[in-house]
């Protein structure tokens, strides 16, 4: 859902609005629920959130899912058009915020699982910012959300549109402390979808035979070497 032509509600849904019979449903929506910036009540909800999933798309329009999470705020409320978050440097592929560089709309959905059972949709237009240079801008900015790490970028997102995801099918989730598996019990998380990779061979050292070669201090020839590991 993207604002087209000075409203709410993309081309492509009004088209399967008008076809199944629903734009008077849809219209009551727009109206009522879709936002042009962040209410005072979305923002507050924001504050309180650990999680939020996030969606990006190339320049050829291949899209991305993503989820990012930290201390509640750690997606910080800039103002009621403005939401920044960090990026840390993870396992260095960057893709949200490498599709960020070609295209730059944004898709946030926050979901409450374990008090309210209701989602936000905030959707925008993002740029990417170094740490020094949002800092400079927002000196406010928590400085510890993921401990002991500096974020490489910060995701500065410009509100187009938040609207409410409903409660219906949102399951609830009881918060508990992270399990301690052992390794016999769980994969590394490198490994958890493929398979590991075989194991090197030993580390193995060229070691001369005694001989005429080595004597002569000449390398010697195959036949008179040997590995041990």
């Amino acid at each position: 859902m993207t604002p087209h032509s000075g409203t709410f509600g993309s081309a492509g849904e009004r088209l399967l609005q008008n076809h199944l019979g629903s734009a008077e449903r849809a219209a009551g929506f727009y109206g009522r629920q879709v936002q042009p910036q962040l209410t005072p009540q979305m923002r507050d909800f924001i504050r309180l959130q650990s999680m939020v999933f996030i969606s990006t798309a190339d320049a050829g329009g291949e899209c991305d899912a993503s989820f990012r999470a930290g201390p509640p705020g750690f997606v910080v409320d800039l103002d009621q058009r403005t939401l920044t978050y960090p990026e840390y440097r993870g396992n260095g592929v960057l893709a949200s915020a490498g599709n960020i560089t070609e295209n730059p709309h944004l898709g946030l959905l926050f979901i409450d699982f374990t008090h309210h059972h209701i989602g936000l949709h905030v959707n925008g237009t993002a740029l990417l910012r170094t740490d020094d240079e949002q800092r400079r801008a927002h000196p406010h900015l928590p400085v510890d959300t993921a401990p002991g790490r500096r974020p490489d970028l910060w995701v500065h997102l410009v509100v187009e549109e938040a609207y409410v995801h409903c409660s219906k099918h949102i399951p609830h989730l009881e918060p508990a402390q992270r399990p301690r598996l052992s390794a016999d019990h769980r994969p590394k998380d490198a490994e958890y979808f493929v398979a590991p990779r075989p194991s090197a061979p030993p580390d193995c050292a060229l070691v001369p035979v005694p001989g005429p070669a080595r004597d002569s201090g000449a390398w010697p020839a195959r036949d008179q070497v040997r590995t041990t590991p």
